[in-house]
């Protein structure tokens, strides 16, 4: 089950954000990679409680993109 920490709530709100627009645009450009990320950001902040755990993995995924074409 999810912590109910304000924090981890906020934080996931924001990379679930951030991954529906990586969701969004990879699936009008064809972007697999960037399509994947973004349902990896919406989905992950469920199974990780620890807030700098969550922010790290959060902006580890986002720089995925950049390096995997």
């Amino acid at each position: 089950m999810p912590s109910l920490d304000t924090a981890n709530l906020l934080w996931g709100l924001v990379f679930s954000s951030i991954g529906f627009v990586y969701f969004v645009f990879g699936k009008r450009q064809s972007l697999y990679v960037v399509r994947y990320v973004g349902i990896a950001l919406m989905v992950y902040p469920y199974f990780i409680t620890n807030t700098l755990a969550l922010v790290l993995v959060g902006i580890a995924l986002m720089f995925v993109p950049k390096f995997i074409k």
